[in-house]
């Protein structure tokens, strides 16, 4: 928190990265790295979905924390034992510590793991995707898209800078402002941007070039997260997104797309926020709706044009292990079954 009152994010990560050459001393090996997230992380779930367009997860495989935690760190409740299968840890400072004992900073998703050390190389999120994109391409599937071409990499960049002030973590300087003049600049700076990208989305599919791209990439986590969790518990509550037209259509036009909605589990997605954020939601019951139903709604956004994967073909379907709730009737609520 800032003396204004502001919520400021720390971003202080680990800036090593895993790339082709190996410069940093981590380079590209397929089995040796596990990439650990938690479904309720939407900067988690930008990882998520890059390795699914990409079709690395025979070669990077995945840990999943639950969406529950304390100030211990992100935890693998959901795994039997408590402990992650691969790293054999039940918490995932244990995997920083191994880099630095007594780390100082956030114990944050998503992290690669190096599994032969139980070190985490990285936290940073926004070079993850960027690397898996560009580092990876020996090992990814035969008609992965390119995300961040060249040729648009400026735009890109400007869009996605614009998305991630005022949308990404927007919605958490408006849910954890410390007075009402903070909450008051964050909620104004959060709905201009969101009327920018529903002007600029009621005339093209995508938000830069007629692919999918990184930009895509970055904004869709805070969208499908937005009536579940933002509107109210981060009192994001001018509209909700199925009040906004082009905004509604496009992120369920994402949603149905293959690598972004298999993403998706929004009973873990609420059980983090209601729960965990005490200080927000001090009896940490967690609502019963929205439905989310409405997410498979035809959206016609294909009449815009466009080509979702370029030159390049959708992904398969998810591994068995890493598959989600689906969204039939049991989960109108968002809870899944049980």
């Amino acid at each position: 928190m800032t003396g204004d009152g502001s919520y400021e994010r720390d971003r202080a990560y680990i800036t090593t990265r895993i790339t082709a050459d190996g410069r940093d001393g981590y380079p590209v090996e397929p089995g040796r790295y596990r990439l650990v997230i938690a479904r309720a992380c939407p900067w988690a779930n930008r990882s998520a979905i890059v390795r699914r367009l990409m079709g690395l997860e025979d070669v990077l495989p995945m840990g999943i924390a639950g969406p529950l935690h304390d100030e211990r760190s992100w935890c693998f409740h959901l795994d039997p034992g408590g402990r992650d299968p691969v790293l054999g840890i039940e918490w995932l400072r244990e995997a920083y510590e191994a880099r630095e004992p007594g780390y100082p900073k956030g114990i944050t998703v998503p992290a690669i793991v190096d599994v032969p050390t139980g070190r985490v190389v990285t936290n940073d999120f926004e070079r993850i995707t960027l690397d898996l994109g560009g580092e990876w391409t020996a090992h990814q599937r035969h008609g992965a898209p390119e995300l961040y071409p060249e040729r648009w990499r400026d735009e890109i960049d400007d869009v996605a800078d614009k998305v991630y002030r005022d949308v990404n973590n927007g919605v958490y300087q408006c849910g954890f402002a410390g007075d009402q003049a903070a909450y008051d600049r964050a909620y104004r700076s959060l709905w201009e941007r969101l009327d920018w990208l529903e002007e600029r989305l009621g005339h093209r599919r995508y938000l830069v070039g007629d692919t999918l791209t990184e930009a895509d990439v970055r904004l869709f986590p805070t969208l499908v997260r937005f009536d579940a969790v933002y509107h109210g518990h981060f009192k994001c509550n001018r509209h909700k997104l199925t009040e906004l037209p082009a905004l509604w259509a496009y992120a369920r036009d994402l949603f149905q797309t293959p690598g972004f909605g298999d993403t998706i589990d929004f009973a873990q997605i609420k059980a983090h926020y209601y729960v965990v954020h005490h200080d927000i939601n001090p009896t940490g019951i967690v609502p019963r709706g929205p439905d989310v139903r409405g997410w498979l709604a035809p959206h016609h956004r294909e009449e815009l044009g466009g080509r979702p994967f370029g030159d390049g073909t959708p992904p398969g379907p998810p591994p068995p292990a890493e598959r989600v709730p689906p969204l039939g009737p049991e989960s109108a609520t968002g809870r899944g079954p049980g």
